[in-house]
């Protein structure tokens, strides 16, 4: 009996390890979920967020048609989207609340990570911070895939983790690894870049080696079983051909907007990444050994991971931007969780004792909180007020009024997305201008007529007043079908000016 004590005392030991690591984990997701899920609520939907919105809610028909002309690559989100409003409703804390779910799934896979590859003080290190940096945040109040792209990220990266530690030939690890993959690629095209990363982090690793031809086969077989998106996606290429058009690589976008959304929390961040990155490099060239330490088991193989997360699928869209129109700062969301790792990994090299890892996260914290603030007021979502616009109609509309939206802006800043996203509001107000309701379109939004065109098939027949809701920026207030309405004998009595539109009502 007293042989056995010393053979089981490591895995009691290791047994111990991974309950405390589940334990941290788990804190971590909930707690991530929790930060970001607060406040969703409060910003108007924008855009981006109707898209998802009104393309969940309609048949699934009707959807599928829609995804056979536009928006094929966010397909798979629209339908898990579809069923999440069929039982939660459409509200923005209803159809944001899976963006805080999957948020808490990257924090909590960031967590285990580094627990595996370093220690359970590093664990809680990297989830501190994945809990409170801000394109995460951000992504965790926002009705679109981006969340979920983080979380599959994160996944694929503790995959290849519990690989590298197992060193046998882990059949069933690299089939979930395939498998994720291909979940990743459905959910945005470009988490298929993962596959280099993880690639590349292999090679790099001596002990996993081996394992290269089983990434091959897994990621080749994630790239086949997603072969119908990537069609859909050529095809559909040139719904983002408008990036062509703007300058979307600049140090602003690249080093502050895509991870960390303001300037010191940028410097903070990048310091603590330099830090990470930097102080394994030297210690292996003071031992000549820098093929191995950047590989070996603890910090510095999840510094190498981290890294190659981190820099070679964004690096790709970056590169990769003057030919092909693939890049702006939130397609980098899935690599934002590396950021935290290799934050947290930089605090480490810099923290030697108790009090500076402590100081050094609450220098994260204290620059964070006013960025997480400020997603969560009232116009954070791309300046939008559509809450503003359907208050104020709601309030000052009366039973039978007409109502004439701005179409001279593009889909995604219409006011009309206001009545779309909660129909509600208006109840008391008819849609003069309506051609064909979004749900019977091959697109995400609504056709309409012009005034005059509505006009001469007897829309405003009988009707006295007329509401306009028109797009401002505060410089330039838009006047689509003023002039028409007013040939119709309608002139304005009243405005009212929100953050981004301006609410005329027209009577005759």
């Amino acid at each position: 009996m007293l042989q056995l004590a010393p053979e089981s005392a490591p895995v009691a030991v290791h047994h111990v390890a991974r309950r405390r690591l589940w334990v941290v984990s788990l804190v971590v997701g909930v707690t991530a979920s929790v930060v970001s899920l607060i406040g969703s609520w409060i910003p108007s939907l924008w855009g981006d967020e109707a898209a998802s919105v009104l393309s969940a809610q309609r048949p699934l028909g009707s959807l599928f048609m829609m995804l056979g002309h536009v928006d094929a690559v966010h397909g798979f989100y629209y339908v898990g989207l579809h069923f999440w409003v069929g039982i939660a409703g459409s509200s923005p804390f209803a159809v944001r609340l899976p963006s805080a779910i999957a948020v808490g799934v990257a924090a909590a896979a960031v967590s285990w990570l580094c627990g595996r590859l370093g220690s359970t003080r590093l664990a809680i290190l990297a989830g501190a911070i994945a809990v409170v940096l801000p394109r995460l945040t951000y992504s965790g109040e926002e009705a679109r895939a981006y969340a979920f792209d983080a979380g599959i990220a994160a996944v694929l990266c503790v995959i290849v983790a519990e690989v590298v530690l197992r060193r046998g030939r882990s059949i069933g690890l690299w089939v979930a690894y395939g498998a994720v993959l291909t979940l990743g690629i459905y959910s945005f095209v470009y988490v298929g870049l993962m596959a280099l990363a993880a690639g590349v982090f292999v090679l790099v690793t001596p002990s996993a080696r081996h394992h290269l031809r089983a990434w091959a086969i897994a990621a080749g077989a994630a790239v086949v079983a997603s072969t119908p998106l990537l069609i859909f996606a050529f095809l559909e290429r040139d719904q983002v051909s408008y990036l062509h058009h703007r300058v979307e690589v600049t140090p602003s976008s690249v080093l502050v907007q895509m991870w960390f959304g303001a300037v010191p929390f940028a410097i903070v961040a990048w310091v603590l990444i330099a830090v990470a990155i930097i102080v394994p490099v030297v210690k292996a060239v003071r031992a000549r050994r820098a093929r191995t330490a950047m590989v070996a088991q603890g910090h510095p193989s999840v510094v190498a991971l981290a890294a190659c997360w981190l820099s070679i699928p964004v690096g790709l869209l970056i590169v990769s931007s003057p030919l092909i129109a693939g890049y702006t700062a939130r397609y980098g969301t899935f690599a934002a969780p590396a950021a935290a790792v290799l934050m947290a990994c930089g605090i480490e090299a810099i923290g030697k004792r108790v009090w500076m890892r402590v100081a050094a996260v609450a220098v994260v914290v204290a620059t964070a909180l006013p960025i997480w603030v400020g997603q969560r007021e009232a116009y954070a979502m791309n300046e939008s007020d559509w809450n503003e616009i359907a208050s104020t109609v709601h309030a000052k509309a009366q039973q039978g009024d007409g109502i004439v939206f701005d179409e001279a802006v593009r889909p995604s800043r219409r006011t009309r997305l206001a009545m779309d996203t909660d129909p509600a509001a208006f109840d008391a107000v008819k849609d003069v201008t309506l051609s064909s309701p979004y749900a019977d379109n091959p697109t995400w939004h609504d056709d309409t007529y012009t005034v005059t065109q509505a006009a001469g098939l007897g829309r405003f027949s009988g009707i006295d007043r007329v509401w306009v809701v028109e797009y401002s920026t505060g410089g330039h207030t838009d006047t689509w079908g003023i002039s028409s309405l007013e040939a119709l004998g309608y002139h304005r009595t009243v405005a009212y000016t929100e953050h981004r539109s301006v609410i005329y009502l027209f009577t005759r």
